[in-house]
């Protein structure tokens, strides 16, 4: 009977995360294709071809990418963002949120900046995986300490959140990873998957 219940926790944990990333892209693409009758319907009445939402709202999404690739788009955006950033609740979720999406916007201002290190702090043997996200205290109010300092992220596992901390860039080591590799290893604590000597039978 134990044996039977390790097996079924086995199968289980090998499963669940296939069948619910399944569900939660079924429930993604229904939903498109929901929003793509509504808007084709006053147009092509009762005409649907499956899989029209999910190319119309690709379409739409690189239209989208395409048009604000472009200098004198990005000035009119400034208009359409306005709301977003004057409202104070809205504007508070809102500005977080883009500046989360912009952190790993591929071709960003910032992204040459960014980048994996090890938090190490003198005398500790204490190490920490974060982010740095600045380099240098230019444009910070007066009350940072002075001198060659990184503004680094230390993201929380199990949860979507941080602390950011400010210290000497003397004690920070960078490491071969990328930020997403990296967040997605903050997500889950780190947890390292227990592997079976080759050849050896499960318990």
């Amino acid at each position: 009977m134990k044996r039977l219940t390790q097996y079924f926790l086995r199968g289980l944990i090998t499963v669940l995360p296939v069948v619910l990333t399944l569900y939660l892209l079924f429930m993604f693409l229904a939903w498109v294709e929901d929003a793509a009758l509504a808007v084709l319907r006053p147009v092509f009445g009762d005409f649907h071809v499956p899989g029209m939402g999910l190319v119309i709202a690709v379409g739409f999404i690189v239209g989208v990418g395409y048009l604000v690739s472009h200098a004198h788009v990005q000035r009119w955006l400034w208009f359409v963002e306005l709301p977003f950033t004057n409202i104070p609740v809205v504007k508070s979720i809102y500005s977080s949120l883009k500046s989360f999406a912009d952190y790993f916007t591929p071709t960003g201002t910032e992204q040459k900046a960014q980048q994996v290190v090890l938090l190490r702090w003198p005398g500790a043997e204490l190490e920490l995986v974060g982010l740095v996200t600045r380099r240098g205290m230019q444009g910070l109010p007066e009350g940072f300490l002075p001198g060659d300092r990184v503004a680094v992220y230390l993201p929380m596992g199990y949860n979507i959140g941080g602390y950011t901390v400010f210290v000497p860039a003397s004690w920070v080591t960078p490491i071969a990873m990328s930020v997403e590799e990296a967040m997605r290893s903050s997500l889950i604590a780190w947890m390292a998957r227990s592997r079976a000597p080759a050849g050896s039978a499960p318990p």
